[in-house]
């Protein structure tokens, strides 16, 4: 591979995604950082609901073909949230919240020359001004941490990794007897204990969202479920938050990812889930419950079985919990993988 084939090029508007939409997810696939988060629809999304500052998509390509997508955008020094002393903060596209899984896109076997030229850009005084690089959520296994911290110090930059929070996932066997084996004693009883009785009530059936409903009011029904979860839900599902939900339902739907699933009493929903089915392994997004209502039925245990249940069923590999250590994610048979942060500081007098 010749270093000068080797070229970056930078979008700062949106038009940077409908440049690189043909080759964004086939890119992706060739990729270790293979997940619904970093998939065009995701990104694009994330950014005309949530996106704030100056974007900064980096596309590297080797003699014309992609092998390199940084996806990323540049906070200003005023963000409240950072110290006006450093300086600019590059982030990845989602790296603020609500996005578990983030990295560089790179193609598998073109890592040395990607991260590389990304870093050769970022030096350049070509590149936006920027004082620190804080990436969020990595994969405890991306080839990103390794790669990139050697680099960075090459260039005289300081650079610390810390742990972001914990994915607790589970491996799915190929029937559902074999995946109750795999749970303590106590919880396997409890789930049979739920499914037999379902805590007295006759009604109870579920549901995932098909092409014969209304997306847009089964969302606004997820929504109602999500904020009487909990006071920090409600909170949480400001105006914005709840337009982001709806064009990402929207965008997955279309694209075939989203299994949105609700759990019913009678004519009332009672819990529901609104997952991502991508590369055959489930990601639970985010979760409702009314448990005001029904406080003895068990929704959330039951509707957990059912998903679980179904993914097996459906043949998928792994059902990923996603980020935080709630105790439940470990009672259906969790194991954690780390998400960690990279962040990469310049010296004033380098900027």
């Amino acid at each position: 591979m010749s270093i000068m084939s080797i070229t970056v090029q930078a979008y700062s508007t949106p038009d940077g995604f409908e440049a690189l939409a043909d080759e964004w997810n086939p890119l992706l696939k060739r990729s270790a950082a293979n997940t619904i988060f970093l998939t065009l629809e995701y990104q694009r999304t994330w950014w005309h609901t949530l996106g704030e500052g100056e974007l900064c998509i980096l596309a590297v390509r080797d003699g014309g073909v992609l092998i390199g997508i940084a996806p990323l955008f540049v906070q200003p020094a005023s963000s409240p949230t950072e110290d006006p002393d450093i300086g600019p903060v590059i982030r990845f596209i989602g790296c603020v919240e609500v996005s578990d899984y983030l990295d560089f896109i790179v193609a598998a076997g073109h890592e040395s020359a990607v991260y590389a030229a990304l870093m050769d850009y970022l030096h350049r005084p070509a590149a936006p001004p920027w004082g620190r690089l804080d990436l969020c959520n990595i994969h405890q296994d991306s080839p990103t941490l390794v790669h990139l911290p050697p680099l960075a110090e090459r260039y005289g930059w300081s650079v610390s990794t810390g742990r972001d929070d914990v994915c607790p996932i589970v491996t799915l066997p190929v029937t559902w007897e074999a995946y109750l084996e795999m749970l303590s004693g106590k919880h396997r009883r409890e789930i049979r204990r739920k499914l037999r009785r379902l805590g007295g009530y006759e009604d109870v059936a579920w549901y995932i969202v098909g092409p014969d409903h209304d997306l847009t009011a089964e969302v606004d029904d997820f929504l109602t479920l999500m904020a009487a979860s909990s006071a920090e839900k409600a909170a949480f599902l400001t105006p914005t938050m709840r337009a982001f939900f709806h064009r990402l339902a929207r965008a997955t739907y279309e694209a075939g990812w989203l299994e949105l699933m609700f759990l019913t009493v009678g004519e009332r929903k009672a819990a529901a889930y609104f997952n991502f089915v991508y590369d055959n392994r489930v990601f639970v997004y985010n979760s409702g419950l009314d448990w005001q209502t029904f406080p003895r039925l068990g929704a959330g245990i039951i509707l957990t079985a059912y998903a679980i249940r179904h993914a097996i069923e459906m043949g998928r590999t792994a059902f990923d919990f996603m980020r935080g250590d709630e105790a439940y994610k470990y009672q259906f048979g969790g194991q954690d993988i780390e998400v960690r942060r990279l962040a990469i500081r310049r010296s004033p007098s380098a900027r």
